[in-house]
């Protein structure tokens, strides 16, 4: 019997993808329905939701659980759930669709889902507005003091996302017929939630921490999952390997930084490098919880949480994706809550006078001893062809950042927000 933490929900793993005979008999007949063109985001959404990685989602949330989702962080049955999964479509569609009408859900021509649909409801100026608040408004400098509305619009990726979304959301069940391109392009790093747990299950893990990664790995992050390693049965270093925002390193440049890593520094039958397939929303603090969230369907029961984790710019205070684990709502019924913990690290850094990777908790040392690690620092330094200083990276991995990098014909401009550049160390 597996060890590992129950999926969330208390259903197990719910996954909406069809297989087989069924998947074709599903795609026969969504070839007549009604077909409703979905965002990158929707599409990865959507295939969560196939593979059980969102579990117990079975489709896309109703105004209720929307309203309650950016509220209070709960369903309206009371499940926790800590940033909207919604389809929204354009004032055309909805006209074209009635509750209880079955739809198809494609993108570039290749259908994802059918959608019976059980609740239309209008997403207004205000609406949108009311969830940016809720669920991308920090504490940082650029959210508070009235400043978030006057910054958000043009710097959050995540605010001009759902400002941008069309005028109605659908809700209801999903039939997945489609997990896109990511089992072609990414084999043996794309597993689903079963595949992991059976990896942990053989592995004989019960405790298992994942750190989640945007960025190549760093000397920080390799030090956050050997913390880990030291403290549980092993580590899922899992990647995104969805859309991310402009000047961003895709995910198989990463993703090869990460096995070379592990293949010179790491016991590898402690650790295991995986992909999945969502969107970045870059929600900050609640983000860090969807990423909890559906890392315990994963069989993941620690997330580690560091400096930033999941931020953009300013908006958020430096440790706030950690303390926002501890304002959730508990309702002791392991069903419903989140089960999945945060490992709560302090900011780490190379300290030249500690001789060794180091904390804010362990080095007593000024911050002119210290080699500050950030993603965003370093995929800047390279971006601009600098030198990387000493003891930020592996050099093996740094080279092949480089070689990516001087591949590029264009480049995008990386902004260093204050955490990234230590101004506030």
């Amino acid at each position: 019997m597996s060890k590992l933490v129950a999926p969330h929900g208390g259903k197990g793993l719910v996954c909406a993808l069809l297989e087989g005979a069924e998947k074709d008999a599903e795609l026969q007949k969504a070839a007549g329905l009604k077909q409703v063109e979905i965002s990158a985001r929707a599409k990865g959404d959507l295939i969560m939701m196939g593979i059980g990685g969102f579990s117990p989602l079975t489709g896309f949330m109703t105004k209720a659980d929307w309203k309650g989702v950016c509220e209070n962080f709960q369903m309206a049955d009371g499940t926790f759930w800590p940033v909207p999964i919604t389809l929204d479509v354009s004032a055309a569609d909805a006209g074209d669709i009635s509750v209880g009408d079955e739809i198809a859900l494609v993108k570039d021509g290749e259908t994802y889902a059918t959608m019976k649909v059980e609740e239309k409801y209008e997403m207004t100026e205000a609406d949108k507005r009311f969830e940016c608040e809720k669920v991308f408004m920090g504490q940082g400098e650029e959210s508070v003091d009235g400043k978030f509305w006057e910054i958000a619009p043009e710097d959050h990726p995540g605010v001009i996302m759902v400002m941008a979304q069309k005028d109605f959301n659908l809700a209801g069940p999903v039939k997945v017929l489609s997990e896109g391109e990511y089992p072609a392009e990414y084999p043996g790093v794309y597993l689903k939630p079963a595949e992991t747990r059976a990896l942990f299950d053989e592995r004989g893990w019960a405790n298992v921490a994942a750190l989640q990664l945007r960025n190549p790995m760093h000397r920080s992050h390799e030090m956050l999952a050997k913390i880990a390693v030291e403290v549980c049965d092993g580590v899922l270093i899992h990647s995104l390997i969805g859309n991310l925002k402009p000047g961003d390193i895709p995910a198989k440049v990463r993703i090869k930084a990460i096995d070379i890593l592990i293949d010179k520094y790491f016991v590898k039958e402690n650790v295991y490098s995986a992909g999945y397939p969502l969107d970045m929303r870059y929600a900050g603090p609640r983000e860090g919880l969807l990423h909890a969230t559906f890392r315990q369907n994963y069989g993941v029961n620690n997330m580690l949480i560091g400096r930033d984790h999941a931020g953009v710019g300013d908006f958020y205070g430096l440790f706030e994706a950690q303390t926002i684990f501890d304002e959730i709502p508990v309702t002791g019924d392991p069903g419903k809550d989140l089960l999945c913990k945060p490992m709560k690290i302090d900011w780490t850094f190379y300290c030249y006078e500690c001789d060794g990777m180091a904390s804010l908790r362990t080095c007593p040392h000024d911050k002119e001893s210290r080699v500050v690690l950030s993603g965003t620092k370093l995929r800047k330094a390279l971006s601009d062809g600098e030198e990387i200083v000493d003891h930020f990276g592996r050099e093996e991995v740094l080279d092949h950042l480089r070689a990516y990098y001087e591949g590029l014909t264009e480049k995008v401009e990386v902004k260093m927000q204050s955490h990234a550049a230590a101004t506030k160390m």
